[in-house]
């Protein structure tokens, strides 16, 4: 063997040594946990320079649809009958200028962990005294995971704290907000937040926080806020405009004992279906108001498809995303998934949630529809490898291990 050759062996030897040193002390959870996101941060960046697109693709199923030409101008109301005794009329009482209610301990969030956190924040209020890694365990205990979702975190509450109780609502507005506020009970909002460069590349993304207070004169709410700090104040049309992507969802953790006075506080709203009726009319006025506000468009499609009203969600999602969306946006929500699945364009489904995959590759939902628009193509073996990623992510998502029985039971 000439000396060059056992050179390059010695080499590759080393290499090889240092490779697998390299890999058995990133192993160790003090290393891991200081560089994962890092990592993860800068493999983020890489994808973006690689697939530089700064919003979703617009699917190809819907590329000769706009407001004008195939949206109707109007739809007809659900008709659902709401049960007075679910649904207590909320007693009109003045509300006071302003509400301070005492801040819990605050916690910086984890990496990716905003939702946990905040919710921690919210049942820290009534007096429970976990931390947001017993929540995480449970609803995303791969760190690497970058949602969770409102029915998840209300999921915690009603299976983990038995003497607390969760409920939430879309199409909230400000007065409600205030409404639960001055009752005694801090509200969870989703909204939006512009991430600096260094993570994963920047920009548009989803978040979690938590109201505590309100102040009429200053036109604040005093937020929790698990990223950026405590009692931060945020102005009435911020907190507007940074909700409105996430049809206005909200929150309320309470004690268990207390679910008439939260009804009441809801008012009609406390009916879930007749919530998604009146947040439906909403948003299908929001769009004949604002034709080219994607957000508008994709609220109205998520109301639609609550109702199972596919073929119209479908167009209200084509049009949102023709008008653009941020790249992250169907890493939290995933309205048209389902909408398109149903529909039948299975390749609109694959394209979207290729995607969403491609710059956030632990996103279990996109894995499990991704997998479902497979199987439905007759792509088994690829469809039975995105459940089973999406139970590598999440061992506790049901859908998925469903998706991995029916496939198996099928075949």
């Amino acid at each position: 063997m000439s000396p060059r050759v056992q050179w390059l062996a010695w080499f590759g030897l080393g290499m090889l040594i240092a490779g697998v040193a390299m890999w058995l002390v990133y192993q160790l959870p003090p290393v891991k946990q200081r560089l994962e996101w890092r990592l993860d941060a800068a493999g983020g960046i890489v994808r973006g320079w690689i697939r530089p697109a700064q919003t979703l693709p617009t699917p190809v199923g819907g590329a000769d649809t706009s407001p004008q030409m195939h949206w109707p101008t109007s739809t007809p109301r659900p008709t659902v009958t709401a049960d007075p005794q679910a649904t207590p009329t909320a007693i009109p009482t003045p509300l006071p200028s302003t509400v301070h209610l005492p801040a819990p301990a605050w916690e910086k969030q984890d990496w990716n962990n905003c939702g946990p956190a905040t919710l921690a924040l919210a049942m820290r209020y009534f007096g429970w005294e976990g931390d947001q890694h017993d929540i995480s365990d449970l609803l995303k205990p791969d760190r690497g995971d970058k949602n969770v979702n409102p029915e998840e975190l209300a999921y915690f509450v009603r299976t983990r704290a038995g003497w607390l109780n969760a409920e939430y609502r879309v199409g909230g507005d400000l007065e409600t907000l205030k409404r639960f506020l001055a009752a005694g009970y801090p509200v969870v909002v989703e909204k939006d937040l512009i991430l600096p460069e260094s993570e994963g590349g920047g920009g548009w993304a989803a978040h979690y926080a938590l109201l505590t207070g309100y102040d009429d004169a200053a036109g604040t709410f005093i937020t929790q806020d698990t990223y950026r700090g405590a009692d931060l104040p945020v102005s009435y049309s911020e907190l507007e405009q940074r909700w409105h992507p996430f049809n206005h969802v909200y929150m309320v953790v309470y004690p268990a004992d207390q679910g008439e006075a939260i009804y009441r506080l809801m008012g009609e709203h406390a009916d879930p279906e007749v919530n998604r009726q009146i947040a439906l009319e909403d948003s299908l006025a929001e769009v004949g108001e604002h034709a080219e506000d994607p957000y508008a468009w994709f609220n109205l499609g998520t109301n639609l498809a609550y109702f199972e009203r596919y073929g119209e969600a479908a167009q209200a999602f084509d049009t949102s995303l023709q008008i653009g969306l941020p790249w992250r946006f169907t890493r939290y929500q995933f309205g048209p998934y389902i909408a398109y699945f149903h529909q039948g364009r299975f390749e609109d489904v694959l394209e979207l949630a290729d995607a969403t995959l491609f710059r956030t590759q632990k996103a279990e939902e996109s894995l499990l529809w991704r997998g479902w628009a497979r199987f439905r193509l007759g792509q088994v073996d690829l469809a039975l490898q995105d459940f089973r990623q999406a139970l590598a992510v999440n061992p506790n998502y049901l859908d998925a291990q469903y998706a991995v029985d029916y496939v198996l039971g099928a075949n």
